[in-house]
């Protein structure tokens, strides 16, 4: 018999570079974000999602409650979506990996060292 995961909450941070050229390209495509999109965010199991600016640095932070069991999975499902991969092509151009990241990440994890609710 195999046992399913129980849902719990993990908040997480991830941090990338805007482009500063492109900064107002993506928070007018965020503003506009495509229905298609926002509901494959809630279907990954993503809740709460807020993205920050930071100028003069051009950082951008994310932010969200995971409220699935299987992240890593939930990733490929959006990853599988092309709607999803229409939506990068237009976003990821705006964005600038930072030096630490790895071939296989655009936005880098931030480590939780604090919260209070």
């Amino acid at each position: 018999m195999q046992t399913q995961k129980t849902k719990s909450l993990e908040r997480m941070g991830w941090v990338i570079g805007i482009r500063p050229e492109k900064i107002t390209e993506y928070k007018t495509l965020h503003a506009n974000a495509w229905p298609e999109i926002l509901q494959k965010i809630s279907e990954c199991n993503i809740r709460n999602y807020t993205i920050f600016l930071r100028e003069p640095e051009n950082l951008l932070f994310a932010c969200w409650d995971y409220v699935g069991t299987d992240f890593d999975a939930d990733m490929e499902r959006m990853k599988g979506h092309a709607k999803t991969r229409k939506w990068w092509a237009l976003t990821d151009p705006c964005q600038d990996p930072l030096g630490s990241h790895q071939p296989d990440e655009q936005w880098v994890r931030m480590e939780q060292i604090f919260h209070l609710n």
